[in-house]
């Protein structure tokens, strides 16, 4: 029956919801995840069953959620406060993202005396 057939679906995407709420509580992640339905639990040609992960080339996690589909969550940590004089730059090759100096991206951006955090109309980050 059609209900039958929503409760059966209800019920996966309770597991799914579930599943993708673990992989979202990194510390301090402000990872995006995506769901793919349907799509098949394949990865360069090796084959995954039901709640096996994997790490694509493009640092998404994805998870196998067979037969609803594949969830992808970033594993790379967004940094989303820091001053204008500093860039983030992404490493495809380590997944890591750091916070440079836009004017000499060799250099971490750190506080310093002729950079105040928070100067240049920028409010603190809370």
């Amino acid at each position: 029956s059609m209900a039958m057939q929503a409760q059966k679906m209800r019920c996966a995407w309770g597991r799914l919801c579930l599943l993708l709420s673990l992989l979202l509580q990194l510390p301090g992640s402000q990872a995006k995840c995506y769901f793919q339905a349907k799509a098949p639990c394949e990865y360069e040609g090796k084959q995954f069953s039901l709640g096996e992960s994997w790490l694509s080339t493009n640092c998404l996690l994805c998870t196998c959620l067979h037969p609803v589909g594949v969830g992808c969550c970033e594993t790379t940590q967004h940094p989303i406060d820091f001053p204008d004089w500093c860039e983030a730059h992404y490493d495809s090759q380590t997944c890591q993202i750091s916070v440079v100096q836009k004017a000499n991206p060799s250099l971490p951006c750190v506080k310093s005396v002729e950079h105040e955090w928070g100067s240049a109309g920028t409010p603190e980050p809370l």
